[in-house]
């Protein structure tokens, strides 16, 4: 190879290195910093994800906070961006997530995320807890009850060992068990609050739908009639 055949190529991979568009940088956006309370960050079970929560403070005290996945040297948003910080838990194996998302005063959503390729991404279209209330008012013994504030998904605690303090032989990182919880406003005068409290529903991670173990049904009869006289 000759001297100018090797200036030629040298040449060239400059140049196509120069053409080659830089690599983005990934985390939040300017504004957003990143929340010093310790309570805030999660690390997975594996050690490999922490979850960390950066805040951004608007006009007219508006509030947002979005959750970011580190791995490695790269991160990852997890959406939605929110008003509010979230408790985060993981199963056992590191492969699920759940967020448990502040919404507003007494309420809370929950969001779902699986790790796929290297990162967590959304696992559902709709949020979890929109799909455990719709499973709630797809059911004959619950279809018919109208709730109107304090509306809660909450995730009961147990994910990392398959709820065993329960007394359940549950298979390992199969299962999620989601409370739900609300109040109506229409009730008698003597009633200071009606409505539902920890009604329990199981959501089964590898084939997407939920059910109610036998073990439930009598808690879930009680928190139907939930309320609390003056």
């Amino acid at each position: 190879m000759t001297v100018f055949s090797r200036a030629a190529g040298s040449l060239a991979v400059a140049l196509t290195l120069a053409a080659a568009p830089a690599l983005a940088a990934s985390g939040p956006p300017p504004g957003f910093t990143l929340s010093d309370d310790a309570d805030l960050a999660f690390t997975s079970p594996d050690g490999a994800t922490r979850l960390e929560q950066y805040m951004k403070e608007g006009e007219d005290f508006d509030i947002k906070w979005q959750v970011w996945a580190r791995r490695g040297g790269e991160m990852r948003e997890l959406k939605p961006e929110q008003g509010y910080p979230a408790g985060f838990r993981f199963t056992a194996d590191s492969q699920w997530l759940v967020r448990m998302q502040k919404t507003g005063s007494g309420e809370q959503n929950l969001f779902l995320y699986h790790f796929e390729n290297g990162s967590f991404v959304n696992a559902t279209k709709t949020s979890l807890g929109d799909l455990a209330w719709a499973y709630f008012r797809s059911r004959p013994d619950t279809k018919s009850m109208k709730l109107d504030y304090h509306i809660t998904a909450n995730l009961v605690k147990g994910t990392e060992d398959a709820y065993r303090w329960l007394g359940v032989d549950w298979t390992n990182n199969r299962y999620l068990l989601i409370s739900l919880s609300g109040e109506t406003d229409k009730h008698p005068k003597n009633v200071a609050v009606k409505g539902l409290a920890d009604w329990k529903c199981r959501y089964d991670l590898e084939t997407g739908k939920f059910d109610v173990p036998k073990m439930f049904a009598k808690g879930n009869a009680e928190a139907l009639k939930w309320k609390i006289r003056r």
